[in-house]
């Protein structure tokens, strides 16, 4: 899952976004409007996590441009005021969920994977494809029944595939997904990750990789 903090407060946002990333998300970081702005116009993330207040271009524009965008990313608001009114007008703006601060971390971790689950397909919270289990809520992977530990970049990659329902996911679409902005484009990092995935998983192997074209499970 690809999602976009947008917090001025520096350390609120860099502690938000490393705590994503331990849940195995891809986080980039913007610390005003206008940053948000630019970097969704170019990258297409499934939930975007912002702040009301902020410099440059308030947030209640960012919500504004990215529903009259049509844009699939689902918006998440975190702002201090936390009244009904407030929510009510955050919500009225095209914000799909809204999170008074302070809030509990393990809530907006929450918030932000149902939210994920809605900018694509609906999908069961528990994805099941070829004996594998995946369940995202408790970072658990199992395949026949027997538990893999997989790292943080396996089980994204992991997690994508299965999203997939068999489709071929591309290198590209996977590094968008599971890597952040700082990413190397021409890295064989995918590769690499998709060999130790594989052989965590055990045989037969059910990960195929479909030349010039990307992987599929």
């Amino acid at each position: 899952m690809r999602v976009l903090v947008v917090e001025d407060e520096r350390v609120l946002a860099d502690a938000i976004a490393t705590g994503l990333r331990r849940e195995a998300m891809a986080v980039d970081v913007a610390y005003d409007g206008a940053e948000a702005l630019e970097k969704t116009s170019y990258i297409d993330y499934d939930v975007v996590v912002l702040d009301r207040d902020l410099p440059k271009v308030h947030g209640d524009e960012v919500a504004r441009r990215l529903v009259a965008e049509r844009s699939a990313t689902r918006i998440i608001m975190l702002t201090a005021a936390g009244d009904v009114d407030d929510r009510v007008e955050g919500l009225d703006l095209g914000a799909d969920d809204y999170l008074a601060k302070p809030f509990a971390f393990l809530e907006l971790i929450a918030r932000v994977r149902a939210l994920g689950r809605r900018s694509a397909p609906a999908l069961p919270p528990v994805l099941e494809r070829s004996g594998v289990r995946l369940d995202p809520g408790k970072r658990l992977v199992t395949r026949d029944g027997a538990e893999i530990a997989l790292t943080k970049k396996e089980f994204a990659v992991l997690e994508e595939l299965l999203r997939a329902e068999g489709a071929v996911v591309s290198q590209e679409d996977l590094l968008d997904k599971a890597w952040d902005e700082h990413i190397d484009p021409f890295t064989n990092v995918v590769r690499v990750t998709m060999m130790t995935l594989r052989k965590k998983l055990g045989e037969p192997q059910i990960i195929e990789t479909v030349p010039g074209v990307g992987y599929k499970l």
